[in-house]
């Protein structure tokens, strides 16, 4: 089990049920690979398109054989079944799950880029993936994730723990 890939997962949702489709998706990922630990789930207001309702965030640290765009697949099918209905970017949503890290891997690919690319200036990344890894670094330029967080303000609020 321990040689599985180490991967950071973020999970966002602010219709319906918010609380309700981060557990569903939480026990979705169990279905793919090892759930090691999930954050605190943290308050956001929105972020890109703001006419909407305030997010709840958290991270996963995750394992799992699937290969890059397999996961992302799975990911996008588990959205779909926990309730996921698609819709514009940065709108609302039930559940949005991203891949933020996927061990060392870097690629960039029209349809998927490792490490995710705007992770390095949201609060709502960087906090909870901070939590489970402190000493967690980019692959990409070899920066420790806590140097990001100091470059930004952070307006994130504790929300409660999933576990």
């Amino acid at each position: 089990m321990e040689s599985r890939n180490r991967i950071f997962l973020s999970l966002g949702t602010n219709l319906g049920d918010r609380l309700g489709y981060l557990l569903r998706a939480v026990e979705g990922l169990r279905g793919l690979g090892k759930v090691e630990r999930v954050s605190t789930l943290y308050e956001s207001d929105p972020w890109g398109y703001r006419d909407q309702p305030p997010f709840l965030n958290c991270v996963v640290l995750f394992r799992t054989d699937l290969k890059p765009r397999d996961l992302l697949t799975a990911l996008k099918d588990l959205e779909r079944s926990v309730g996921g209905v698609p819709r514009f970017r940065w709108g609302p949503r039930e559940i949005d799950i991203d891949i933020v890290l996927y061990g060392d891997l870097v690629m960039d690919s029209p349809d998927l880029t490792i490490p995710h690319p705007r992770f390095r200036e949201r609060d709502f990344v960087l906090v909870p993936l901070l939590e489970l890894d402190p000493e967690v670094r980019d692959p990409q330029t070899g920066i420790p994730c806590s140097e990001f967080l100091k470059r930004i303000e952070v307006k994130i609020r504790p929300f409660c723990s999933l576990l």
